[in-house]
């Protein structure tokens, strides 16, 4: 075991730490600080993974774009800081089932899915923003930009929905 395995494997699980954070957060900022968490432990993933075009693409994309986006969002519509209880449905344990069960199946389609790939990594170039940009831009651009387009109308989706009459 290396020392990269070893930093692979604690920020796996700060990751992972963050994530449930997240979802179990009772405040919508200190969830999407958890997410900034989240997203940072997943770069540093990629830093040890050689991949440096994507880990600064997750820190610059989604660090520094969709969390702000999102604590922007959330400061705009005036949502409630603090814990309301009104928005607490009771149906956690239903919920977590659910996301259990969700996990699971997708977990057992990916590995049926990939148990007989095999990449050859001696002749690949792992890491090579050339190869990753050119494939974004050239195969992948018009799905890019439908989801650029689809965060900016559920933005304005919010903003729209959670305005009130003056």
């Amino acid at each position: 075991m290396t020392l990269a395995d070893v930093v692979f494997g604690l920020l796996g699980i700060v990751c992972l730490a963050a994530a449930i954070l997240v979802v179990t957060a009772r405040h919508v900022i200190h969830a999407a600080l958890w997410l900034v968490v989240c997203f940072g432990a997943l770069a540093g993933c990629y830093l040890v993974l050689t991949a440096e075009l994507v880990a600064w693409v997750q820190v610059l994309i989604y660090i520094g774009a969709v969390v702000v986006l999102m604590l922007f969002g959330a400061m705009l519509t005036r949502a409630p800081v603090g814990a309301v209880q009104e928005l607490d449905s009771g149906n956690r344990p239903v919920a977590a089932v659910a996301g259990l069960a969700t996990a699971g199946v997708l977990g057992t389609l990916v590995v049926a899915a990939f148990r007989g790939a095999y990449v050859d990594i001696h002749h690949t170039s792992i890491g090579d923003g050339k190869v990753i940009g050119t494939s974004l831009f050239r195969f992948f651009v018009l799905p890019f930009e439908v989801a650029s387009v689809l965060l900016l109308a559920a933005l304005v989706g919010a903003i729209v929905l959670t305005r009130r009459e003056a």
